[in-house]
């Protein structure tokens, strides 16, 4: 497998002779090795999933763009992914019945899979504040949906309701509890979608996984260095990114914690994130900032009827490790927004508080 790797990687600009690639990291949609030259300057070398990204073509033109893009807008050559081309010049390789990509190895970054402290959580709200800022004058529609629909959320319901109702491994009838709680909820979740489509709210880049794990750290400093992971960068709503954020990083427990008493949304993380993000998006309009809470709360939804639409379908999509699996992940996501529920006057105040100066 290694000389595979290597036959890939000479097929790429390097600046010496590779001479190692190993597993790097811990990606469930690509998989990404750590590869070294001669010289000592390494590399990231990504097999890129093309089944759950069918036209690798636009990703890898999305992705050309906005780093391009964003480069002229730092000088801190660390600040923005750059891509490798092949040896022909182009930004991916098809080969081996795989498609390949290289990005040049961040020095002296990490990357945590959860916030160790208020300060960590607050940088990830930096960088992708910061990430959404310098695309502002970006024409996102220039931009192709890498997963049409992603977070367009009444069509994730229309796939519930088309999955419910032919219920094909006869389980609704056992979770009556979670489908009334979806059911109940649907209008308000279409609201950003709406308000998105009747241009009430702009349209801009975003990126649409927005977890610590896609901010890469200063190793010294702790501070915002550089977004990552920019397969699902496409145009959307600033309310995608950081309702993404809260539902991952504001939360109490794990995503598949099967004692909810233990999940709950901690109003401490949403305001430090709230802070970090307005604070580097000046540029958000009153109704961004207004819906704010409303973003955290369908963000979460969104994906608890995702679980909730796989546990129904027979659990084709997410992976499980146990039976039962996505019915966890659907509970722990629906407790999420029933404690959001419970804490919206405080939630609101919190916006409110913390982006006054800030709204235009």
């Amino acid at each position: 497998m290694e000389e595979t790797l290597l036959a890939v990687l000479r097929q790429f600009q390097l600046d010496a002779e590779p001479v190692s690639c190993e597993r790097y990291g811990c990606g469930h949609i690509n998989v990404t090795y750590l590869a070294g030259t001669a010289s000592g300057r390494r590399y990231i070398l990504q097999k890129i999933n093309h089944h759950t990204f069918r036209d690798i073509a636009g990703l890898m033109e999305n992705i050309m763009h906005v780093t391009d893009f964003l480069r002229t807008k730092t000088e801190d050559a660390r600040s923005v992914m750059t891509l490798v081309r092949t040896q022909k010049g182009e930004a991916y390789l098809h080969s081996f019945d795989d498609y390949w990509r290289v990005y040049e190895y961040v020095e002296g970054s990490i990357c945590l899979q959860l916030p160790e402290t208020e300060a960590e959580f607050y940088e990830s709200a930096v960088g992708f504040g910061r990430f959404r800022q310098m695309l502002a004058d970006f024409p996102a529609d220039q931009l192709h949906e890498t997963i049409p629909n992603f977070h367009n959320t009444p069509d994730r319901y229309r796939i519930f309701l088309e999955t419910l109702r032919r219920d094909p491994m006869g389980r609704a009838a056992g979770v009556q509890k979670e489908i009334d709680f979806a059911l109940s909820r649907q209008a308000e979740m279409a609201t950003l979608q709406n308000t998105l489509a009747s241009g009430e709210l702009p349209l801009r880049v975003t990126h649409n996984d927005t977890k610590l794990n896609n901010v890469l750290l200063d190793e010294k400093t702790r501070k915002a260095l550089c977004v990552i992971d920019l397969d699902t960068v496409m145009p959307g709503s600033s309310l995608f990114d950081f309702g993404d954020s809260i539902r991952f990083g504001a939360a109490s427990a794990a995503e598949d914690e099967k004692d909810l008493s233990k999940m709950q949304m901690r109003l401490d993380r949403f305001r430090v994130f709230t802070r970090g993000y307005a604070s580097t998006c000046p540029g958000l309009t009153k109704t961004e900032l207004a819906l704010l809470p409303l973003g955290a709360k369908t963000m979460t939804m969104e994906c608890g009827v995702r679980f909730l639409t796989d546990y129904l379908d027979g659990d084709h999509y997410f992976s499980i490790h146990r039976e039962g699996h996505n019915l966890d992940r659907c509970r722990t996501q629906f407790k999420l927004v029933a404690d959001m529920e419970s804490k919206w006057d405080e939630m609101q105040k919190i916006v409110a508080e913390e982006t006054e100066s800030k709204q235009i």
